[in-house]
C-alpha cells in the first residue's frame, strides 16, 4: 500500500533502546548477588566471560546522562533475578533492590520511562539445579520474583515485559546457552515445549499479579517476532511458511494474549510426540493473563521452502531465521535481501510487514524492544566512531515503522538494540550494537571510558524531531 501522506509519529511515543542486565552490568558476584546460569555457562571460545561487561553497575549514573543527553524517552532494560533473589526464591537482597532503585531513580531524573524486563536469559543457578523450567513449579518461582518487583519498583515502573523472547529460549536454546535438559530426558523437544509451557503460565501468572498490584501499570510480552516468507508461490511452500510462522511466532502470541495453543502449533507438537502436560489450572491461568501491549524483538525475517523430511532439525549458527523442522518446513537463503558482516539478513520492509501481521492479528498496541546491527566499530585515534551503516539500518527501520503507522498501527515506541555496547550472547564486545562506544577488548578491559558514535548524535536529531528528520 502506497501512501500520499504520512501519519507523524505520536507525541508521545517511546524513543530509546534496549539492554540486558547481564550484557551490560558487570559485578556478577558483587554486593550479595547470586551467580545465573549466564555466570556458569561454558562461555563462546574467544569471547569475553560477563564479570565485567561493560560495568553498567558502576557507570549507572554516567550511562543515563548519556542516554539523556541523546533525548531518550524510555529505556528499555532487565533486572537480574540473582541480584534480587540471590538464590532464586526466599532472602531478598538489599543491595540488589537499592541499586535498581537507584536506577530508575536516575531514569526518572531526566524524564526517562523505565521499561523493566523481568527475565532476560538469567536463570538463577540455584533454580537450575533445582530444575530450572522443566519443573511445574518454575511457576511459582517466577510468580515470587514477579511479585518482590512490584511491590519495590511498580510505585515507579508503569511498563513491565515478562519473558524475553521465549520463542528463542525454545527454538535455540542450546545457541545461547540456557537450555537445561534434567538427566533421563529421552524426548528433548517434548522437554523443550513442556519447559516452554510452564514459561507461557509463569508469564500468564505474572500478568495477573501485576494487574492485581497495580492496577494502572501495563504489561506485556517480548518475544522476537519475523515474518516467515514463503520461498516461491508453490502452495507447498506457501503451507510451509504457515507451519513455520505458526510454530515460530504465533504460537507464542496466540499463548498470550488469548490463552490458547496456535492450532498448527499443537498439531506440530502432537506429530512429533511432544505434547505438554497442561493441567486445567494451567488453561484457567493462561486465560486470565490478558496482556496490555506486546512488546518484541525484529531483526530479520525468515523464508521457507517445503520440507521433504530428510534435513536435519535445529538452527544454523545464531541464526534466529534460519531453522529447520523436518517434515514441516525448511528455512533458505532470500535472495532479495543483503546481509550484515555477521552473517544476519537486511529486511526493513519486512519489520513493516512484521508489525502489520501482529496488529492485524491481535489488535494491541506494538512496542519495539529490540531492532538493530551488530558490526565492528572501530575508535579512530581522536575519539570518534563512524558507523554510517549503522545510521542507515536504523533509519530504513524507523521509515517502515512510520509507513506502519500510516497503515492504522498503533504503535508505542522504538527501542532499539542497543542504548550502549555490550557483550553480544555469541560474538562478545567484537559485535557493537550500541549508540555508545565502551572502550574494551574482549580479553582487554583497557579503560571502559564512553564515546558517543555518530549515530549517538544522529539519534538524538531524530528524537529531537520526533522522526521527521532522518538525515544525516
Amino acid at each position: 500500500m502506497q501512501h500520499k501522506t504520512l501519519k507523524p509519529f505520536p507525541d508521545d511515543f517511546f524513543w530509546g533502546a534496549s539492554t540486558s542486565a547481564y550484557q551490560v552490568e558487570g559485578a556478577a558476584l558483587e554486593d550479595g548477588k547470586g551467580p545465573s546460569c549466564q555466570d556458569v555457562k561454558e562461555i563462546p571460545e574467544g569471547t569475553s566471560d560477563l564479570s565485567v561487561s561493560v560495568d553498567h553497575y558502576h557507570h549507572y549514573k554516567e550511562d543515563i546522562a548519556l542516554m539523556a543527553e541523546m533525548g531518550f524517552k524510555s529505556y528499555r532494560f532487565s533486572i537480574s533475578w540473582t541480584r534480587i533473589l540471590p538464590n532464586g526464591t526466599g532472602e531478598v537482597n538489599p543491595k540488589g533492590i537499592e541499586f535498581y532503585n537507584n536506577l530508575i531513580d536516575e531514569c526518572l531524573k531526566y524524564d526517562i520511562e523505565p521499561i523493566v524486563t523481568m527475565f532476560h536469559f538469567d536463570m538463577p543457578a540455584a533454580l537450575d539445579e533445582r530444575g530450572s523450567w522443566s519443573k511445574h513449579e518454575s511457576i511459582d518461582w517466577f510468580a515470587e520474583f514477579a511479585t518482590v518487583l512490584f511491590e519495590n519498583f511498580g510505585d515507579r515502573v508503569k511498563y513491565w515485559l515478562t519473558i524475553n523472547e521465549q520463542n528463542m529460549l525454545t527454538l535455540v536454546g542450546p545457541v545461547i546457552g540456557t537450555l537445561h535438559v534434567p538427566e533421563g530426558t529421552t524426548n528433548l523437544t517434548k522437554e523443550i515445549y513442556q519447559q516452554n509451557h510452564h514459561q507461557l503460565v509463569a508469564q500468564a501468572k505474572a500478568m495477573q499479579i501485576c494487574h492485581e498490584m497495580l492496577p494502572e501499570a501495563k504489561i506485556g510480552p517480548a518475544p522476537n517476532i519475523s515474518l516467515v516468507y514463503a520461498a516461491s508461490s508453490k502452495p507447498e511452500d506457501v503451507l510451509a511458511s504457515q507451519n513455520f510462522n505458526a510454530i515460530r511466532n504465533w504460537l507464542y502470541l496466540d499463548a498470550a494474549v488469548y490463552g490458547v495453543y496456535n492450532n498448527l502449533a499443537w498439531a506440530y507438537l502432537e506429530e512429533q510426540d511432544a505434547v505438554p502436560t497442561v493441567t486445567e489450572e494451567d488453561l484457567a491461568i493462561m486465560k486470565a493473563g490478558k496482556p496490555d501491549f506486546i512488546g518484541f524483538n525484529y531483526y530479520n525475517t525468515a523464508t521457507v521452502e517445503a520440507s521433504d523430511g530428510s534435513e536435519a532439525a535445529g538452527a544454523n549458527g545464531d541464526q534466529q531465521s534460519h531453522l529447520t523442522f523436518p517434515g514441516v518446513a525448511k528455512s533458505v537463503d532470500n535472495p532479495n535481501l543483503v546481509k550484515t558482516e555477521f552473517g544476519w539478513e537486511i529486511d526493513p520492509i519486512g519489520f513493516r510487514g512484521t508489525v502489520r501481521e501482529m496488529y492485524s492479528r491481535y489488535r494491541l498496541p506494538l512496542l519495539v524492544t529490540e531492532n538493530g546491527l551488530g558490526a565492528y566499530d572501530t575508535l579512530t585515534e581522536d575519539g570518534k566512531i563512524h558507523d554510517p551503516y549503522r545510521i542507515e539500518y536504523l533509519r530504513r527501520h524507523i521509515e517502515q515503522i512510520q509507513l506502519a503507522i500510516t497503515d492504522g498501527v498503533d504503535m508505542m515506541g522504538y527501542n532499539p538494540w542497543s542504548a550502549i555496547d555490550l557483550i553480544s550472547t555469541h560474538e562478545g564486545i567484537k559485535k557493537r550494537y550500541g549508540f555508545i562506544y565502551v572502550d574494551r577488548d574482549d580479553f582487554d578491559l583497557k579503560t571502559l571510558k564512553r564515546y558517543r558514535k555518530d549515530s549517538f548524535f544522529w539519534y538524538k536529531k531524530v528524537i529531537e524531531s520526533n522522526g521527521q528528520d532522518l538525515t544525516d
